[in-house]
């Protein structure tokens, strides 16, 4: 029996902290800005397509500390793109009704599919692990693929730099009254539309992160943007919108249940996910947390 509930359960955590590192950064925008991003999983895909590109293009890049650096380099350049959207996109956005809102971030993830097609073609692509997290370690008889571990590793440091950020220093808790009451904010003297810039970028920039760390986890084609936001979708909806510790509980919660379900129910792969989210939101709608946190 513990044979089968181990497996399961890490590739529930997997699944889990893979999703988490692509929604934490849509739940921190829709947190401050009350937007619903929804190219969000375009600009993750943008940064999986530039660690690839990186990756297979620049000599000795197959070391983890080279592997971590392209990575942060994404997040770098996606965050550089979420300036121009902010100023762009987003800063007419505010206080517009949500179906506006819907309309252009879902133009722009079109944008980010055209671009990857003009640039890297339509066809399926794919990226190794580095040198160091293609093994696997044997805890017992568990079989563990080191990069495995290293997803959720990189998914709890994420969150944990996440709730030190929002809890533990003076920006954060600027972040946070902002999120809360721009309009006494801007009274006491914060420059809101600075703050509201500082979550669009950091947020672009986790995507970019996301898609850099989860580039050798994934088959790289167009479409990959539209599957990432469906997911991280139903775990902010399920964690309470604009909520990070709230995605971070419903990522576990969702991936375990999915992870579960398609073992003991392998005729329905996948539908266990959505399952749990219809389940979870009928009797609390508001989700598990709810508010910025």
């Amino acid at each position: 029996m513990l044979s089968e509930v181990l497996p399961t359960a890490l590739n529930g955590l997997v699944w889990a902290m893979s999703v988490f590192l692509v929604a934490s950064g849509l739940t921190l925008i829709f947190g401050i800005l009350h937007i619903l991003n929804f190219s969000h999983g375009g600009f993750v895909m943008i940064g999986a397509y530039l660690a690839f590109t990186v990756t297979n293009r620049v000599p000795g890049t197959a070391s983890v500390a080279a592997f971590l650096g392209i990575a942060v380099a994404c997040a770098v350049a996606v965050g550089a793109m979420g300036l121009v959207v902010d100023r762009v996109v987003f800063r007419r956005l505010k206080g517009v009704d949500d179906s506006y809102s819907l309309v252009a971030t879902y133009a722009l993830l079109l944008l980010c599919e055209g671009a990857v097609k003009s640039g890297w073609g339509g066809n399926f692509l794919s990226m190794s692990p580095p040198e160091g997290l293609g093994g696997a370690l044997f805890v017992g008889d568990l079989f563990v693929p080191s990069y495995a571990l290293f997803v959720i590793a990189a998914g709890v440091a994420v969150y944990l730099a996440l709730d030190l950020w929002l809890h533990r220093t003076a920006s954060g808790r600027i972040l946070k009254s902002v999120a809360l009451d721009p309009w006494m904010a801007s009274l006491l003297g914060i420059n809101v539309t600075a703050i509201f810039t500082v979550a669009v970028v950091a947020g672009f920039a986790l995507a970019g992160l996301a898609g850099g760390l989860l580039a050798p986890n994934q088959s790289l084609s167009p479409a990959l943007g539209g599957t990432y936001i469906i997911q991280a979708f139903g775990v902010i909806i399920v964690g309470g919108i604009g909520n990070v510790r709230g995605a971070f509980l419903a990522a576990v919660l969702l991936g375990l249940v999915d992870a579960f379900g398609t073992v003991y129910v392998p005729e329905f792969p996948g539908i266990f996910f959505f399952v749990a989210v219809a389940v979870i939101i009928l009797f609390r709608p508001q989700g598990l947390l709810s508010g910025i946190r």
